[in-house]
Parts: C-alpha cells; structure tokens; sequence
C-alpha cells in the first residue's frame, strides 16, 4: 500500500513538474500550461453559469435597486481599504475611507445612496496585495485561481487577508452566503461591457487578461508607492533675476529677453552730429532714419558739382552726383580758345 501511495506521488509530482516546465511557456509566466488549463474551466464556468445568472439578474431587477446593491457592497468595501491604508501609514486616505463609509451608513440609508464622492471624499480601492507591494515584497509570476480569476503569487496571499478584513466574514452564515452570492452576481452584472469587449477585441483571451491585470496592478502599485514626479525645467537660462551678467551693448536688459532693437536706435548721434538726411538721433528709442541722402539740404554757398559727404554714422551715400545741390547740371569746363603749338 505504501509503496502504491508513493507510487501516485511520484506520478503526480512529475505531472505537475511537466506542466510548469512545458516548452511553450513564455518568461515571466513560468504557470501558464496550468494557468491556461485553470482560466479555460474558469471561462467555462462563467459562460455557462456566471453570464446568463448576471443577464437574467440585470433583465429583472431594475437599475436603480442595481445601483444601490452595488453602493452597499461598495460601502463595505471602505472598511478594508481604510485598513489596508492604515498599514501602508497614509492617515489621510484612511480618514478619508472611515469618513466615506460614516457618511454613507447614516445619510445613504446603510451605504445604499452613495453621497460621500458628491461630497468630496474620494474613494481608495486598496487590498492587501497591493500593500505588500507597497513595502517591496515582488509580485511573483501570474497566477490563475479557480474561480477567482487573475491573480499573482503575492495577491493570492492578500487575497486570504483581504477575506478576514471582510466584515460579511463575521456574519452568521444564513445571512452571509446570500449576501456572498448577491455580491458576486452584482459584481459579475457590472462587468458584462467588459465581457463584450474581451470577446471582440481578443484574439488569444489568456494573453490579453494577463497582459491586462499585470498592467492594471502595475499602475495601481505605483500609485501606491510614489508621489508625481516632478515637471521638468523649462525656464530660460538667461533669467537669472539679478544675478545674471550686465546687459549686453544692444541694449537687452539683464535677464530680460534678447536684444532685437534696431542697431540705429542707440540714443544720440556723437558731437550732435544729424542722422541722414538731416534728421536728429537725439531721441532714445526713435525710429531710424531712411531717407535718402541726397534729398538733404542744398549744398553750401550755392556749390555745384561734386557729391555731397554722407554724414558720419550714416549709409553711403549712392546718389547720382548731379542731383545734389539746387538740381541744376554742372558747368562744362571752359576750352581754351587756342591750343599751344
């Protein structure tokens, strides 16, 4: 007999060791021959009993009296995240949670009106799972519970906490099995967009449902452990306030923007010199001066001839010679009246 019963074990270990170390598994997921054979019963079960249950559930009961079993459980569920905050020492969130489910107990008529979050208090979905992430205990690999669905190594084991944190646990079991049942089949009824939505979109349901939760864990845990970074710098370098170096000589104040003043608008024209055309410079921040040159005052002395000097600081002067002065052509020069021999 013993030697029988040895036998068996034997047999069973090296069955369970085949399916563990199957050829097809991916990495990170060391499970999943035994996950896949777990979620297809669990699938199973759901198509079968789970769905038409919560169909027929959702078919007779109207959405209001849906809405407030939903609102009950909800209020429940307060308790075991004010709980599980306490342990992660977030006093506020745990406050928060006692105030959310006080609130409800006394004006929802037993959490079946939901006034806290019109109110204000926002609600914390917490497990002991995600508290144990909290102080750095790892995931482990994916794991599939029969009829509890997804899960991981480590939510599998707040999930047996999370159980005794449950205050339908200490209720006399007449009363606390259907109250098990209806908190099933609410929740399986709230879930059944999502089902849709798995059936069309998937192609390989597995793959998706743990891609899926491991993400969703993922992001719940960090927003568990770690405050919003924050933004980066993009203040420009050259505002440095006082401390940044004098202003340049276009004129940019210190920290201020760059300098995009037109190089003519420097203040006063040096020993009172005019601008071009005769306009004056003496003005700070007037306009530069464009005029052309060669429409400046009438030459001196009535002079005729040469092109006038375009003042210091100027442009050049490019006018034609001949314009200058009263507008008159210069004198042709005098031929001798003979030539020596």
């Amino acid at each position: 007999m013993k030697l029988r019963n040895t036998a068996l074990a034997l047999t069973a270990a090296g069955l369970i060791s085949g399916c563990a170390t199957a050829p097809d598994r991916k990495p990170g997921d060391p499970f999943e021959p035994v996950n896949r054979v777990i979620f297809n019963f669990n699938d199973g079960v759901d198509r079968f009993i789970a769905q038409p249950v919560a169909k027929g559930y959702q078919k007779v009961t109207p959405q209001p009296l849906r809405t407030a079993v939903s609102n009950f459980f909800s209020n429940l569920g307060d308790l075991t995240n004010a709980a599980n905050n306490l342990l992660q020492l977030k006093f506020t969130d745990a406050t928060e949670d006692i105030m959310r489910f006080a609130f409800n107990s006394v004006f929802g008529i037993g959490g079946l009106l939901d006034w806290a979050t019109p109110a204000g208090l926002p609600k914390h979905n917490q497990d002991f799972g995600l508290t144990l992430g909290h102080w750095g205990i790892p995931s482990g690999p994916f794991l599939v519970l029969p009829l509890f669905g997804p899960s991981t190594v480590r939510d599998s084991m707040g999930l047996i906490v999370d159980v005794k944190f449950n205050p339908l646990n200490y209720i006399e079991p007449a009363t606390r099995n259907p109250l098990y049942v209806l908190q099933f089949v609410s929740t399986r009824s709230d879930l059944l967009g999502a089902t849709n939505l798995l059936q069309q979109a998937a192609l390989d349901k597995y793959s998706f449902v743990r891609d899926a939760y491991t993400q969703q864990r993922l992001a719940r845990l960090r927003g568990t452990t770690n405050a919003n970074p924050p933004l980066p710098n993009y203040e420009d370098h050259d505002d440095h306030g006082d401390t940044s170096p004098a202003a340049p000589a276009g004129g940019a104040p210190a920290g201020g923007l760059p300098n995009y003043s037109d190089p003519g608008d420097g203040g006063e024209a040096p020993n009172g010199a005019s601008g071009a055309g005769g306009a004056s410079k003496s003005a700070p921040g007037a306009l530069p001066d464009y005029n052309d040159p060669g429409e400046s005052a009438p030459a001196p002395d009535g002079a005729s001839g040469g092109a006038q000097n375009a003042p210091s600081g100027d442009l050049p002067n490019y006018t034609d010679p001949g314009e200058s002065g009263a507008g008159a052509m210069p004198a042709a020069p005098a031929v001798p009246a003979s030539a020596p021999q």
